[in-house]
């Protein structure tokens, strides 16, 4: 069981933000690696309808991603987009200890600090403090 709590909001689709996403991660050194995608994984389930949009109209996507520095690592970044907004969530598993040195670092890298620091191009955002 995990607790997804996001951290970042962001109006661009999910694809735009996975792709911002890998591009500030290993640009800060990262190493990104994708297990899960869902819209790979609903290919073998045509007729599994989603709650928000029903079976062919479904626009949701969510991908997992494994975020790891140098020999520390992993911690789990949750990308979730719907109708053209998208989340950031690290995924922390219930009873096991997290590497909260990682998770900032990777907050600290998909953060803006000031909201003009992404070019107009990008998302707008908001962050949302999980404490």
């Amino acid at each position: 069981m995990s607790a997804l709590l996001p951290f970042l909001a962001l109006d661009q689709t999910c694809e735009q933000v996975q792709d911002w996403v890998h591009q500030r991660l290993t640009g800060a050194g990262f190493r990104v690696v994708q297990t899960f995608d869902l819209h790979v994984a609903r290919l073998a389930h045509s007729d599994c309808p989603c709650p928000h949009h029903g079976t062919d109209d479904c626009n949701c996507q969510m991908v997992v991603l494994l975020i790891y520095q140098k020999k520390d690592g992993p911690v789990t970044l949750v990308i979730h987009g719907q109708d053209g907004r998208t989340w950031l969530s690290l995924a922390n598993p219930t009873g096991q200890r997290t590497n909260q040195h990682l998770e900032a670092l990777v907050r600290r890298a998909l953060t803006p600090r000031i909201p003009n620091a992404l070019p107009p191009s990008e998302a707008t955002y908001e962050t949302r403090s999980t404490i």
